[in-house]
């Protein structure tokens, strides 16, 4: 699904995408309209959402965050001509999985959007260090973690759903869902994302 309101950049995708992935990957809608973002998605079921930061209001950032909230399980790409830093850190923070320039030729798009298929966050290197803020005093958050927090936080690194990790610790979803919000304010981090960045930042994968 791509939520952007640049025509020319859709009907572009539209074309090159299929042919330069053989068919791999395709956008199955399309809308200009942040606002009907989320409603797109919910009744299209995509695999995966590319969203325009840079969109008319309520804006590209609004957008994820209600695909996020409707769709929980739609992973989200946020896409920008504009190399802004920290408009890509409020999407990552609003739900994004990854980031990817517009810039990008349609032949590169296509391993970034499988590795966020495969759980994985796509980040510039520069977003990636100011998400782990460095240089923050004391040691790093995850030092003070004990076994149970680390292999949650190694699961959700690895990209697993909430009911595969219920599964995997033999816990109910609400328990993990519980558990996974203490961990975020125990890391302080505001999303699964950045609580993954800090995971292999520490060597945790």
């Amino acid at each position: 699904m791509l939520v952007d309101d640049h025509p020319l950049f859709v009907r572009g995708l539209e074309l090159l995408l299929p042919a330069s992935t053989q068919g791999r990957a395709r956008i199955v809608g399309s809308t200009g309209d942040a606002a009907a973002a989320a409603a797109l998605v919910r009744r299209s079921a995509p695999d995966l959402a590319l969203v325009d930061l840079h969109m008319p209001a309520p804006g590209g950032i609004r957008a994820i965050a209600a695909i996020r909230r409707t769709t929980p399980r739609v992973r989200v790409v946020a896409i920008s001509g504009l190399d802004e830093i920290d408009l890509m850190a409020q999407a990552m923070r609003a739900g994004a999985d990854g980031y990817l320039p517009k810039s990008s030729e349609p032949e590169e798009l296509l391993p970034p959007l499988l590795a966020v298929l495969n759980g994985w966050a796509v980040l510039p290197p520069r977003l990636l260090t100011a998400l782990l803020r460095p240089g923050h005093p004391g040691p790093p958050p995850t030092a003070s973690l004990d076994g149970e927090e680390r292999r949650l936080l190694q699961l959700i690194a690895k990209g697993h759903r909430t009911v595969d990790i219920a599964e995997e610790l033999h816990l109910s979803e609400r328990t993990v869902k519980r558990m996974t919000a203490s961990l975020l304010r125990k890391l302080r981090v505001s999303s699964r994302t950045e609580a993954a960045a800090l995971a292999g930042t520490a060597g945790l994968m």
